[in-house]
């Protein structure tokens, strides 16, 4: 018999609390009247009003600092770690321009050679390049948006100390002697068969740090979509936040194939599981794919974000509005898309056929078309506008120049027959310092000299500014642009000496005085940082006469991000929307005030940004700390195979997540709607696709799909390359067992998807039973699916096809694993009274979940049991 209660009440023995029956939407008038913003505001209750913000908001002091969570505090601590990584190394660099600077050198040995120039490009790479994009856009898009913070702030910690203790293990590797040193890429058979632990650190330490870097591409995409301030449709988005929502997606879909191609690649490491060892079946060309991939994307997503900076300085420096908005919008989304079907120009000289080649040169050089749109629409607004030459202009012109010289050699690489002669020499490593310098270095450091009167409310130093710019452009160009023609000369890439006697010397030594001339424009730079600025007067609130929000912020400075939410109309609101700042600091519009005590921002819908909720975000917290620290055990033990560490800091991270989630996240609050200001009431718990942490778990799973897809991609490349697979009379997964384990898992999700919408028409007891019977139903599954390929003997370590039939398990199982924890975590919650028929966001977000590994399931058993038999 069903246990029927009415909507909204709780099961019976739990205490009712005093909310509505139903869930509604919101309820008032939208959008505000002029007349509503010209209200005069109260002295006193505005007063009162900033006292509560104010405490609400306060920064923790002390030792307490460290919990913070803020998006103006993680965001600082992110981009200046990433920044000191960026400093060790140009040390690295250094060290091997001395080794280079003569012939028969011997300032370094062959073995730490090879350590500097893989921790230089792996620290450029993943610690520095990706990072400080994320760490800027943390710290600045709420003021873009006009937000109070990211909608996930404590995820914002999370990644931020995941990303310095990874950080901190890999660089820390060079001063015990066991760096990584097969190259940057890692390339097979080097990598797996002759490399120390250093291979292992470079595998653990920089997946870990990808957790980072995946984390914080989920907290910005979300924040784009659903933090934007009411009115801000997405045609008139600021630029920033259009290539922010661009590259966060980048990220989802590039950086998935390299963390599925470091599982494969720690198989073989750990356990002797042949994926990349040719004389069991394997083929070290599948790691080449999967790292490109992502690699290629990687030029991409390093420059599309600062081409995102140029974008905001070009304006401001005209004082107009950018020439060809939409273009450069469309110009950016297509860039993003055609920089994932270039990754084969990375291998022209790998025996590819011929038909491949001439896609991917096509390929590669199509996507100059929509970056020249992006470059050609900047040089249209300044030739319209009156253009002020400001600091942060210099370097944004410093970067085109040296971005479009980057890209005028790009051409000449991927034309395949001139690919083949200069390929690794150091005229691929001129282009790739072009493009890097040029299209993320400089604008990176422009938009520090334009944004530091908004995040340290002082100036840095014109003349030093101009300075550092002028030492690192003339060093720039004195240590690349020799490089042309010492790789035209043959000089291969990652040889730590020469003879004299071949022409090399000279031009070698001019690119070694360069990078010194470089390291001197970077010390002024960072002593301009760090200088004590106290006695500094405070800047013009808008120093540069810019149109966008971000310029709106306080001096001296508050920590509520905006006094109120304003309504936007305009693509440069601050230009043409009067007295939109005065109102802002009167609280005239939404959410002026914390009468509960807490950090509230505003929900908005994806187009057109219609107000939906007030969303409570989270505050100061140890518990991330925790998390990152035992997540990161999770990662590093394995490096000195030391297992049962590992599995014990796994489960503690686990529990340190599963603590956060349940103190802090979907709370249901003391009252239903919350009066968001000009008559406009929010409810302040919402589920489903309206709500921010749906969209968290849609766009999370979206790259976990992407690494699963990756390894099936791996069967398939392994099918098609190799004439051995499946070996002739091998077994095969046991198709019974394989059938039982599929109908098993998807009676879980339907158990749990039943559980959703049964809660939603309050049968208690059913919603009870599915979320018993789910929990078991993928427990047998998953021990149905182990024994599909046990049973017949499959060992890994003798041929790659066991091997994936096993890699395709495990990750399955894995994630089944998660599933598992989040319904017993809800099953625990509905026991707590914390999910009820009107609040169910976990039951939204974890049925979204197995909606998707309901679908891994299906391919997995497809392409363990079915495939195979058919091949």
């Amino acid at each position: 018999m069903t246990d029927h209660i009415l909507p909204g009440s709780r099961r019976p023995g739990v205490e009712e609390t005093p909310f509505e029956a139903e869930a509604h939407g919101p309820e008032g008038i939208y959008p505000p009247t002029e007349e509503m913003l010209r209200e005069p505001v109260d002295p006193d209750v505005a007063k009162a009003q900033e006292a509560r913000l104010r405490k609400a908001w306060k920064t923790p002091t002390g030792w307490r600092y460290w919990s913070a969570v803020n998006n103006s505090e993680v965001g600082v601590w992110y981009s200046m770690t990433a920044f000191v990584f960026m400093l060790l190394a140009g040390i690295l660099a250094l060290a091997v321009r001395v080794q280079l600077a003569v012939p028969d050198n011997d300032f370094l040995s062959a073995d730490r050679f090879n350590q500097f120039f893989t921790m230089h490009g792996s620290a450029m790479m993943f610690l520095f390049a990706v990072p400080m994009f994320e760490a800027i856009s943390i710290l600045i898009l709420p003021a873009f948006l006009g937000a109070r913070d990211m909608p996930f702030p404590r995820l914002s910690a999370y990644g931020y100390w995941c990303f310095l203790i990874g950080g901190v293990f890999v660089m820390g590797s060079i001063l015990f002697g066991v760096a990584p040193d097969a190259g940057w890429f890692m390339y097979p058979p080097l990598a797996t068969q002759h490399s120390g632990m250093g291979s292992d650190i470079w595998l653990l330490g920089l997946s870990f740090i990808e957790v980072a870097s995946i984390a914080a591409a989920v907290e910005l995409i979300v924040g784009v979509l659903k933090c934007r301030p009411p009115g801000m449709r997405v045609n008139i988005m600021p630029l920033y936040a259009w290539y922010v929502l661009v590259v966060g997606g980048m990220i989802l879909f590039a950086f998935p194939p390299l963390i599925a191609g470091d599982f494969l690649f720690e198989l073989e490491r750990s356990f002797d599981w042949p994926f990349f060892d040719p004389t069991r079946g394997g083929d070290p060309m599948l790691w080449q794919h999967l790292f490109w991939i992502f690699g290629h994307p990687e030029v991409y997503i390093i420059f599309l974000p600062s081409i995102a900076i140029a974008a905001m300085v070009v304006p401001t420096a005209a004082q107009r509005p950018i020439v060809g908005y939409s273009w450069i919008v469309l110009s950016a989304v297509g860039t993003g898309f055609l920089s994932f079907g270039l990754w084969v120009h990375h291998m022209f000289t790998t025996g590819l056929p011929t038909i491949s080649l001439g896609f991917f040169s096509a390929a590669s050089e199509a996507v100059v078309i929509p970056t020249g749109v992006q470059l050609f629409a900047f040089a249209a607004t300044l030739m319209v506008g009156k253009v002020r030459m400001s600091l942060p202009m210099l370097w944004i012109s410093g970067a085109l120049a040296i971005f479009v010289a980057g890209g005028l050699t790009g051409v000449m690489v991927a034309i395949a027959p001139f690919d083949w002669q200069v390929h690794d020499t150091y005229f691929i490593v001129a282009h790739l310092h072009y493009t890097l310098f040029g299209g993320m270095v400089f604008p990176v450091i422009g938009g520090v000299y334009y944004f530091y009167p908004f995040i340290r409310k002082k100036k840095l130093s014109d003349r030093m500014g101009r300075w550092a710019f002028w030492l690192i452009f003339a060093g720039f160009n004195l240590t690349f642009l020799p490089m042309h023609l010492t790789g035209l000369k043959g000089m291969p890439r990652r040889v730590f000496t020469y003879p004299g006697d071949i022409g090399w010397d000279w031009l070698n030594l001019v690119s070694s005085v360069g990078a010194f001339v470089i390291a001197a424009g970077f010390a002024i730079f960072a002593w301009d940082l760090v200088r004590p600025k106290g006695r500094q007067a405070d800047p013009a609130r808008n120093p540069w006469g810019a149109g966008t929000l971000e310029w709106s912020h306080e001096i001296p400075e508050e920590f509520w991000g905006v006094r109120s939410i304003p309504h936007i109309t305009s693509r440069y609101p601050l230009w043409d929307q009067p007295d939109l700042v005065a109102r802002m600091d009167a609280g005239r519009f939404y959410l002026p005030d914390a009468e509960e005590g807490r950090r509230e921002t505003m929900i908005t819908s994806v187009i057109d940004a219609t107000p939906m909720q007030v969303l409570r975000v989270t505050g100061p917290a140890w518990v991330t700390i925790w998390a990152a620290i035992f997540t990161g055990g999770a990662f590093i033990f394995p490096t000195f195979h030391w297992y049962p560490p590992a599995i014990i800091c796994g489960g503690l991270a686990i529990a340190c997540v599963i603590y956060w989630l349940w103190t802090s996240t979907a709370e249901i609050p003391e009252k239903e709607k919350k009066d968001a200001g000009l008559g406009l009431k929010l409810p302040i718990y919402v589920s489903g696709p309206k709500a921010a942490g749906w969209w968290g778990v849609w766009i999370t799973m979206l790259g976990d799909s992407t690494a699963f897809a990756s390894l099936v991609f791996g069967v398939f490349f392994y099918w098609t390359a190799r004439p051995d697979f499946p070996p002739e009379g091998t077994d095969h997964a046991a198709w019974a067992l394989s059938l039982l384990a599929l109908a098993l898992l998807v009676g879980s999700w339907a158990a749990t998807f039943g559980a959703r919408y049964l809660n939603g028409r309050s049968h208690w007891r059913t919603v009870m039973t599915s979320l018993v019977a789910a929990p078991l139903l993928a427990a047998a599954g998953c021990a149905a699916l182990i024994f599909a390929v046990r049973v017949p003997d499959l060992q890994p370590t003798t041929h790659v096809y066991p091997a994936v039939l096993w890699a395709l398990t495990i990750w399955t199982v894995v994630h089944v694993g998660a599933g598992i924890i989040m319904q017993l975590y809800c099953l625990a919650a509905l026991l707590a009274g914390k999910i009820t028929p009107r609040h169910d966001a976990p039951l939204w977000n974890i049925t979204l979940y197995w909606h998707f590994i309901c679908l891994t399931v299906i391919v997995t058993v497809a392409v363990t049991a079915g495939l195979p038999r058919l091949l």
